[in-house]
């Protein structure tokens, strides 16, 4: 027929082979090939990373960032590639950073990075620069280098902080520990990791969010909740700013309340309000204080003052760090009320065994209800009233 022309079979057959070849030069087979190269780059560079071989390190590419490391007691640093975007000689790698600093985290911390490669005359690649990926919050030492000081039950990091101010904060955390255990129980790892970076900016760098969300906050917990005890890691994140303008008993008060959370971490779940998680950390730092109830929870008694006593238990909104500072005090305040009452009425043992019941459920409706019913033997509504009346009696 017109138009077509019957190629010979060898041509055909030749033909065949060439596409294979283009295809071997530009697409998948040489990616792959080029991602073996980097993970195996990235191989050699956590090992000169658990080494402490600046050496080994520089071969691997910049050697920016090793300085930082040098203090950092890793057990495990590992690096796994995640994606590859190549452009000739140049590429950018995604990747996996897994850590874990010895003796306190049970199972690597992960956070994605992103890394920056070239590839020299040889073929052989090196890193140009390790940064945090888009949508991650900074490792501490992308902040600068990074000081260790160690206490009898934590461990303290900080950034642009002398050894003696760090060493104040592990003295802290060593007397949160036993207040913490003393009323929650000694099952838990009974030991805190604190980050202390160099300004409220660094706070929120590594926790990948404003400033201005954290402007005020003395400190936060990070951490997986409901691991049942086998969360990789929890850190108190310091705020050096506003830790710093509270007095002795503030500061111990909030070391002892984050400590509290690291140590009921695996009791927390998404069935847990913030009401009770909060509430019961704040009960936790300020158990055995002098401090009267109108003192510790100052915004509430003002209202109360007017007249205005909550319509019910703290909703989980209530607790945004970027709504009103008045209205945030007064629902820590109110959840933390809450607690003492069930403390006081109930029982200190009592008050454990309601949080780990309300965090056993799967899911957060009827959470409360069922525990209340179950440990407090009472209802929701005849709770609230109760709490009402407390939070007038006690702030007036």
């Amino acid at each position: 027929m017109a138009g077509r022309r019957r190629v010979p079979g060898a041509s055909v057959a030749a033909l065949c082979l060439l596409l294979v070849s283009l295809v071997g030069c530009g697409g998948g087979p040489a990616v792959d090939a080029a991602r073996a190269q980097v993970q195996s780059l990235l191989d050699r560079r956590a090992e000169a990373v658990l080494a402490r071989d600046a050496a080994a390190y520089a071969r691997t590419g910049t050697r920016d960032g090793f300085d930082n490391l040098r203090a950092m007691p890793f057990a495990d640093w590992s690096y796994r590639v995640t994606a590859l975007d190549r452009t000739g000689d140049t590429a950018t790698a995604s990747a996996d950073l897994s850590y874990r600093v010895e003796g306190h985290d049970r199972a690597p911390v992960t956070t994605a990075r992103s890394l920056r490669l070239s590839r020299d005359r040889d073929g052989r690649w090196s890193v140009d620069s390790d940064r945090p990926a888009r949508e991650s919050g900074q490792q501490l030492w992308d902040q600068g280098p990074a000081r260790a000081v160690r206490g009898g039950r934590s461990l303290v990091l900080g950034v642009g902080q002398p050894d003696g101010k760090l060493r104040d904060y592990a003295e802290l955390a060593d007397r949160a520990v036993p207040a913490v255990s003393d009323a929650w129980g000694p099952r838990w790892s009974r030991s805190v990791v604190v980050l202390v970076p160099g300004s409220l900016e660094g706070m929120a760098g590594l926790l990948g969010s404003p400033a201005s969300s954290y402007r005020g906050i003395a400190a936060v917990t990070t951490g997986a909740t409901g691991a049942d005890g086998r969360a990789p890691a929890d850190r108190v994140i310091v705020n050096p700013d506003a830790f710093g303008l509270l007095g002795d008993s503030g500061r111990q008060v909030v070391l002892t309340h984050e400590t509290t959370h690291v140590a009921t971490r695996a009791h927390t779940s998404a069935a847990t309000p913030l009401w009770l998680s909060e509430g019961f950390a704040d009960w936790v730092g300020y158990r055995g204080g002098d401090r009267v109830p109108a003192e510790v929870a100052p915004e509430l008694a003002h209202a109360v003052g007017r007249g205005e006593v909550p319509g019910g238990l703290p909703d989980d909104e209530d607790f945004g760090f970027s709504g009103d500072a008045d209205h945030l005090a007064r629902a820590y305040e109110g959840g933390w009320l809450a607690c003492r009452l069930i403390a006081e009425h109930w029982g200190e043992e009592r008050l454990g065994e309601f949080y780990r019941a309300v965090g056993a459920h799967e899911h957060r409706d009827g959470a409360v209800e069922d525990a209340m019913h179950r440990v407090l033997d009472t209802t929701r509504e005849d709770f609230t009233a109760r709490w009402q009346n407390y939070v007038r009696t006690a702030l007036t």
